[in-house]
């Protein structure tokens, strides 16, 4: 009898133990249910959010460009470039919308920094979620850019919709209380959907997010990442419509064009290296306060005093490299703008502005490679001055941002090139990132031997 009831107690603890396994099993799938369903919503909800905030921001911009600069004063979506509206303007008036851009970037910069709370970039906080990006700062510093994008600087705007992307997605991230992998992972994607909204990007933009901030390529983050960056372009499209940013190009794609990108590639990916360096130290370092103001007024009167002369020059860059892919530039013309724009660049960052380099990059390389071009067209098999700009400006931009794969992409994306430039595009990267890397491996090697020599 005592051998039965031993075996009555093992099938009892048996069957509890099928029990509560069981319960568990149910609980661990419940909240994995809930899991999904809530980054599914919070997917929505940040491309949805951030595609309208980019729209918006768009808005804005056109809108204030058309005041300053006098054109399409009708309308805030219309056929005329900034470019065209620039050059339509007169000398005087460039110079002082210039100048009173100056004014704009020191005064707001210097008051930002000097009143308001440190502001958290969109690395600081997919590097650690305990920071929380804050909302007034955040918001300013992205208006501002717009502000002097608009107004004529020479940086680029996709970093403003880029952080308010990131501030949707930090802020819901707390409010439903995800973890720190899932709010890092939706924090990168409401980046991306920022870029995908202002450039109708939306592929472009989900690689980057996998590229450049998460470094991941797993199942997941490439959903979220594609259904984010989707729905913002998708969202972006009801006020922009779904237009090309680049005017539809016909360059044709020759083997001289593959030649001269595998032999130009290397050459693109040491000046975008050389390049990303100059801005970094151009950063660094800026003043404050008073000095600050003074800095950017200095720096962009000297802007709107070369606008004068070359009105190229002003905006994020996007008319040179339009210019140049349509083969509407002369090289000599393309040798002194390349010159002046990288100048002011390193000029306007010194002085304490901010906004993006990605357009203004675009442009440098595009410029860049019009002059490779011209001087390669003088002994050897002709190439197309703007097939070899769009190729050495992809390689050029993804150095410069180490994001090749991503710079290639987006070219495509804005431009709606046709599938025959997808090998000098990705023989022109391939180049260029050896490249870039045996530079970065070289000064990292350096950097070790002066820290031993100094111990």
């Amino acid at each position: 009898m005592l051998q039965f009831r031993d075996v009555d107690r093992d099938n009892e603890d048996s069957h509890l133990g099928s029990t509560l396994l069981g319960s568990l099993s149910k609980t661990w799938a419940a909240r994995r249910g809930n899991l999904f369903l809530k980054m599914a919503a919070a997917t929505i909800i940040v491309g949805f959010a951030t595609g309208l905030a980019g729209m918006c921001l768009t808005l804005l911009l056109h809108f204030i460009q058309h005041i300053a600069f006098g054109y399409s004063t009708d309308v805030l979506v219309g056929p005329k470039s900034f470019l065209q509206g620039v050059e339509g303007a007169t000398a005087v008036r460039r110079f002082l919308v210039v100048a009173g851009c100056g004014l704009v970037a020191g005064v707001g910069w210097a008051a930002l920094y000097r009143w308001c709370r440190p502001l958290v970039s969109i690395a600081q906080m997919i590097k650690s979620s305990d920071q929380a990006m804050p909302i007034v700062e955040t918001v300013i510093h992205a208006l501002l850019q717009i502000a002097t994008v608009a107004l004529g600087s020479p940086l680029g705007r996709e970093v403003a919709p880029r952080e308010i992307g990131a501030l949707f997605a930090n802020q819901l991230s707390r409010r439903i209380g995800l973890s720190a992998q899932e709010s890092r992972i939706l924090v990168a994607c409401g980046a991306g959907a920022g870029l995908a909204a202002v450039y109708n990007v939306p592929i472009a933009a989900t690689i980057f997010v996998l590229e450049v901030l998460l470094r991941s390529a797993r199942p997941a983050a490439i959903a979220i990442a594609f259904s984010t960056c989707l729905v913002a372009a998708l969202t972006a499209r009801l006020g922009l419509g779904d237009a090309t940013q680049y005017a539809e190009l016909s360059c044709p794609v020759e083997p001289s064009l593959v030649v001269w990108a595998v032999v130009f590639g290397p050459l693109m990916g040491a000046a975008g290296h050389s390049f990303k360096k100059a801005m970094l130290r151009a950063q660094s370092g800026t003043p404050r306060g008073l000095r600050m103001t003074l800095a950017s007024i200095a720096a962009f009167l000297f802007v709107g005093l070369l606008g004068i002369f070359f009105p190229e020059l002003l905006g994020n860059g996007k008319g040179p490299a339009q210019l140049t892919f349509s083969e509407g530039l002369d090289p000599r013309l393309a040798i002194v703008l390349l010159t002046l724009k990288v100048t002011i660049l390193a000029a306007v960052l010194k002085s304490g502005a901010r906004g993006g380099l990605l357009t203004p990059g675009l442009a440098v390389g595009a410029l860049l490679a019009t002059v490779l071009g011209s001087a390669w067209n003088l002994f050897l098999p002709h190439v197309s001055l703007g097939a070899a700009a769009i190729v050495g400006a992809s390689a050029f931009l993804g150095s410069s941002m180490s994001m090749p794969v991503t710079a290639a992409v987006i070219v495509i994306e804005l431009t709606h090139l046709p599938t025959g430039f997808v090998l000098p595009l990705a023989l022109a990267a391939l180049g260029a990132t050896i490249t870039r890397k045996s530079f970065e491996r070289h000064t990292l090697a350096l950097a070790t031997r002066s820290q031993v020599a100094g111990v």
